[in-house]
């Protein structure tokens, strides 16, 4: 009994140290996304990140040196604008649900995921961008909802979840019982183009294939999951373009509840190295 509670005590401890890493890694997020994105401050790079350095989006190169030159660019402008919806943490790897200011003529909504390395500085970043998009027809837009972090015991289980549902429904196409899946009740979705609950998640599947618009997921790349909350990074195609899709479910009682996503045009040609498939 004694060698029990010594284990138990252990597994509690390293349990904790896990959770107090995640928290640092994401409040690092938050400090790096303001410094280095809002107030441009170029000294955040070296304080928050480390070579190597990998970047994921098409259009920026990897390494310090590359983002420290992009911040530099930025400051000779007006100040940018972070807005932080929600920021998870799992591991090594930090997602956030983001608005951006200032990075263009019109906000952007963002969806980035951050990997930490042993020294608690960021190394790899991926990201999908939107413009700014009217509420939909149940008027939700595609930032607001639900924030608070519960069921951190539900982890895994939720994220299994997800994975199976990507996987089955949006990658391979099964026909399954949704409600296995989705709340029939209480599915919120943010996605601009579709309404809430399932009925509205039918028309916006039955306007594609009554358009003849391609609607599907080839791969999932990454997912980063903590409580109710699971994030997920997936490519696949819209229309005839190769699409990311970048997805945010909020689960309840072992169904997702409500769903965010950033989805757009993955840029052809050359990608960074370390680059994961296409996405």
């Amino acid at each position: 009994m004694k060698k029990l509670l010594i284990a138990a005590a252990c597994i509690s401890a390293f349990a904790s140290v896990a959770l107090a890493d995640v928290e640092t890694n994401k409040d690092s997020v938050k400090s790096a996304l303001t410094g280095a994105f809002a107030e441009h401050d170029v000294a955040a790079v070296d304080k928050y990140f480390a070579d190597p350095y990998i970047q994921h989006n098409p259009i920026a190169p990897s390494g310090i040196a590359h983002l420290r030159g992009l911040i530099e660019q930025l400051s000779k402008g007006p100040k940018g604008g972070v807005e932080i919806h929600r920021i998870i943490g799992e591991g090594d790897l930090v997602a956030s649900h983001t608005t951006y200011t200032g990075f263009g003529p019109v906000p952007l909504v963002a969806f980035d995921i951050f990997r930490f390395n042993k020294d608690g500085k960021i190394v790899e970043h991926w990201d999908n961008l939107a413009p700014v998009a009217e509420p939909n027809v149940s008027g939700h837009t595609q930032t607001d909802g639900a924030t608070q972090i519960v069921d951190r015991d539900k982890t895994d289980a939720n994220k299994a979840l997800v994975e199976d549902f990507i996987s089955r429904v949006l990658i391979k196409g099964e026909q399954v019982d949704f409600t296995k899946f989705i709340s029939p009740t209480t599915y919120i979705q943010h996605n601009s183009s579709a309404g809430d609950g399932l009925e509205g998640l039918g028309a916006f599947m039955q306007y594609l294939a009554e358009n003849k618009i391609d609607f599907y997921y080839k791969e999932l790349h990454l997912l980063v999951a903590e409580g109710n909350f699971v994030m997920a990074a997936s490519e696949g195609v819209f229309g005839d373009t190769p699409t990311a899709y970048f997805d945010l479910f909020r689960l309840e009682d072992d169904l997702i509840v409500e769903h965010w996503d950033v989805i757009a045009d993955m840029p052809s040609g050359d990608l960074p190295a370390g680059y994961p498939g296409k996405f």
